[in-house]
Parts: C-alpha cells; sequence; structure tokens
C-alpha cells in the first residue's frame, strides 16, 4: 500500500511539474495548453506518454543545414530585395502594387526570394499530372530529386520505380526521401528495389525505436525537381488513390503546378535542405542542381514553415492574402479549422463585404479532422461565407486565390497541424492569368458540389452534433 502510494504522489508531482512546463516553459498557445492540461489530469500515466508522443514540441535549433558559402547567397539576395522594398526601388507589374508588402513579408520571414520569370503549368486531375512528372523524369540526364509525404508500393509507385531506376541506372543521380510516418505502409520490398539499382533514399523523422517521439512531426512537403530545370509543387502524393482508383474516394480532385524557371531554384534549396537533414548526406552548392533560366513571366515565393520555425510563414501568408483582399477569395482545403486569427481575419473580410467562397469534401479521410472541418465551416457561415460541399468524389486540393490577382498552391491545409507540426511548402503566386484559372476550376468544382445554407446546417442530427462538439475539443491536438 506504501508502495501504491509513493508512486500515485510521484505521477502527481510529475505531471505538476510537466504541466508548469506545458505552461510556463513551452509558451504554447493557450488552446493548445488547456487542452494538454485537460489530457494529463484524465489520464495522468498514459498522458504522459501521449505528450511524449504528441505534445512534445521539437527542437528549435536549426535541424537543416546547409553549406554556409550558399546560404550567404541566398541571404545577399533576400537582402538586395528587402532593400529595394524599402528604399522603393522594387519594380512590379502596376496590378501588383498592393502586394508589394506580401513579398516583403515573405522575404523578411523566410528567405523567399521573388523571381518573376516563370512559367506555370496547373493540374488538377492526377493521370494528367503523373503522366506528365513521368514524361519530364525520362528526359532526365543529370539529376532527379522526388519528395513525397505519402509514397506507396502501388501500380502508381511501381511506375516511377520503373523509371527511377531506369535513370538511375543511366548514371543520372535520382534522390527519393519520403516522410516515415505518411508513408508507413511502403514495403521494405520496394525500397530495397530502388537502393539496389543506385537510387538514395531516404525516411524523414525515422522511427528508430519502439517509439518514435517525433512521429507527430511530419514532412508533409511533396517537391520533385529534375536536372534543376523543371519543379513540381502541390498536393498530389504518391499512389492508386490519387488516379482515382480508390473505391471509397472515388475521383481524387486536387491541385499541382508544374513551374520552370528561377522559382525552381528554391524549390531546389528546400529540397537539399530536407535531404541534408535526413540523408545527413550534406549536399554542397553545385551549379547543375540550379540550372535554372527565364522561362515565362509568372512572379512566384517558394515558401516554408514547419515547427522548428519561429513563425508561422506559411499562415502568415494566408492572413496577408485574406487582409488584402477587396473583392473575393476562393478558398478549397480537405481541412478547414482555421485557428483564431485565420477565423478572425475571414470574418472581417466577410463583414467587410467581401465574398468568401469555401469548397470542402463531403466525405472525411480522418473522421475527427472531418467533423471538425463542419464546425468550422458553420461559424463561417454563420458570419456570411459561401460554403460548398465537393460531391465528385474527394477534394484534396490546397488553394487560395484573391480577387482573380494573387494566389497559393501548395501542401499546407488551414488547420493546427499545417501550420505547427508539419513540415509544408506553398507556391505565392503574382499572376492574375494563373489566379483566374485558379478561379475557373474552382466555379467549375461549384457545378459538381452542394450549397450548405444555413438551413440545411441547423437540420444536421444530434449525432453529427455532438461529433463535431468533440472534434471541435480536441482540434487543437488533431
Amino acid at each position: 500500500m506504501e508502495i501504491v502510494s509513493l508512486l500515485l504522489g510521484f505521477v502527481i508531482i510529475f505531471n505538476i511539474a510537466l504541466g508548469i512546463s506545458i505552461v510556463f516553459l513551452e509558451r504554447k498557445d493557450p488552446t493548445s495548453s488547456w487542452a494538454w492540461l485537460m489530457v494529463l489530469l484524465f489520464i495522468p500515466v498514459a498522458g504522459f506518454l501521449l505528450y511524449l508522443i504528441f505534445g512534445k514540441p521539437i527542437s528549435k535549433g536549426r535541424i537543416f543545414t546547409w553549406d554556409k558559402k550558399s546560404r550567404m547567397g541566398i541571404k545577399t539576395m533576400v537582402q538586395a530585395q528587402l532593400r529595394s522594398l524599402e528604399n522603393r526601388e522594387f519594380v512590379i507589374n502596376q496590378e501588383l502594387e498592393p502586394y508589394k508588402d506580401l513579398i516583403y513579408l515573405h522575404l523578411r520571414n523566410d528567405d523567399a526570394i521573388y523571381t518573376e520569370n516563370n512559367d506555370v503549368e496547373i493540374f488538377t486531375d492526377g493521370v494528367k499530372k503523373f503522366d506528365a512528372l513521368i514524361q519530364d523524369m525520362q528526359k532526365a540526364t543529370d539529376h532527379i530529386h522526388m519528395q513525397y509525404y505519402i509514397m506507396r508500393s502501388d501500380e502508381l509507385g511501381q511506375r516511377l520505380a520503373e523509371v527511377l531506376i531506369k535513370k538511375a541506372n543511366e548514371g543520372v543521380d535520382v534522390r527519393v526521401l519520403y516522410d516515415d510516418m505518411g508513408s508507413r505502409s511502403l514495403k521494405r520490398k520496394y525500397i530495397k528495389r530502388l537502393k539496389s539499382a543506385g537510387v538514395m533514399v531516404e525516411a524523414f523523422f525515422p522511427s528508430r525505436f519502439i517509439v518514435n517521439f517525433k512521429i507527430n512531426y511530419r514532412n508533409h512537403r511533396k517537391l520533385t525537381i529534375i536536372d534543376g530545370k523543371v519543379g513540381y509543387i502541390g498536393g498530389f502524393n504518391v499512389g492508386d488513390e490519387y488516379l482515382g482508383k480508390n473505391i471509397k474516394f472515388g475521383y481524387w480532385r486536387d491541385t499541382h503546378l508544374r513551374v520552370l524557371g528561377d522559382a525552381v531554384q528554391s524549390m531546389q534549396t528546400r529540397f537539399i535542405l530536407d535531404w541534408n537533414q535526413a540523408s545527413h548526406e550534406d549536399i554542397h552548392y553545385e551549379d547543375r542542381y540550379y540550372n535554372t533560366g527565364p522561362m515565362g513571366d509568372v512572379g512566384m515565393q517558394i515558401v516554408s514553415s514547419g515547427p522548428d520555425s519561429e513563425w508561422e510563414q506559411i499562415k502568415n501568408g494566408y492572413i496577408k492574402m485574406i487582409l488584402a483582399a477587396k473583392k473575393y477569395i476562393y478558398i478549397q482545403t480537405p481541412y478547414f479549422i482555421p485557428d483564431e486569427s485565420i477565423r478572425d481575419a475571414l470574418r472581417i473580410a466577410v463583414l467587410s463585404g467581401v465574398v468568401v467562397k469555401i469548397m470542402i469534401p463531403n466525405k472525411p479521410d480522418h473522421p475527427f479532422v472531418y467533423w471538425a472541418t463542419l464546425s468550422s465551416a458553420g461559424d463561417l457561415l454563420n458570419a456570411g461565407a459561401e460554403i460548398f460541399i465537393y460531391q465528385n468524389g474527394f477534394l484534396h486540393s490546397k488553394s487560395i486565390v484573391i480577387d482573380g490577382k494573387i494566389s497559393s498552391v501548395g501542401t499546407a491545409n488551414i488547420d493546427v497541424r499545417s501550420f505547427r507540426l508539419n513540415f509544408e511548402v506553398n507556391a505565392f503566386v503574382y499572376d492574375s492569368g494563373i489566379a483566374e484559372r485558379l478561379v475557373q476550376s474552382f466555379e467549375e468544382d461549384i457545378k459538381l458540389s452542394t450549397q450548405m445554407t444555413k438551413k440545411l446546417y441547423k437540420q444536421r442530427s444530434i449525432g453529427i452534433r455532438f461529433k463535431e462538439s468533440l472534434s471541435r475539443l480536441i482540434s487543437p491536438v488533431l
């Protein structure tokens, strides 16, 4: 009995110490802090283990390192563009003048160099996207750098493997980086086959022990860079479901960009930083990795964010875009669980007369996240936003368009996980042509959607209301 009392006392003292740490040392946002304090209060021992796995903050030390000379080169370009903006010498298309401060924000917070000589192709269909990607890979002569959150060893995975192996046998440097958690179903046989053919393969934050204490921090980025000339960025992962071959989800609606021009250099830098962290190989700056040239007239910044950063760069970019809107905001996201800052920005936009249209899926791939999404959508509906439920399969697109002028396409959802826990990357695009094409796609998707009205939302069952309330309560730790 005495031993039990001692253990109980130890657990109580330990939980108090951990609670103090959460409140005073880690300085989480209040909502997240309260959520974890409640977990520790009601399930003391299991709560501590859950916190170690899902709640412990990642080290703020630089986990991404690179050759100093190349970093200095980037810093030099960033400082030059910042000075140009500060001195009002920055030359940009007249219709983009109102968005100079967004460019400044990304330069200052993320070293995101602005380039305006890019050509961009938009893919909303997985078959077309992967056909184009494979065609570009088949033309590779120097290197293929590929990074996905989810990679599967299914039919599409095998199709990509054939090209990667063929190119490796031809002497092309092929590097493949996947997230260990996202690609947990990837077969070892598949990885072994790639490696035996000379393909370099690495996992991001792989499990080293029985419990992976970094499992909550996932590399959600999707990038492919070919010969330093062609870059792909967006929402599609590698798996048959992204081709619409999954019975549960049906057609997969996503958005991905194929980029030519100097923005590919920023995508390459992002891949190299991630690869160096996962492989400890430490790739150095080489001209062959940055073999770009002017290809068009589209302005762009490649912006990264992650739990290692002091700022939530992509979220801040979203807020800046929302507050800059004068006419309309179109948002597509599979997970819509905004924090108060995003929610308030959208409310302010609606109450200022800006048309806000938000499109979400009609089915869950993660139940709790889906019910929290419905709850958040209901809040914005009451404020005056227009909510559309996509019915033609599964909507996975992560895009925002403002006034037909600027847009963002990438990997970040509008939820706490994307803003604070995942490593993400987005293209912020300053071009009316690209924005208008995204608007056209959105309007075509509306034809395949049903609109959520206040009347319909009020008619939801008690069961759905309960699921929404529960999911909303735990949304800070989803």
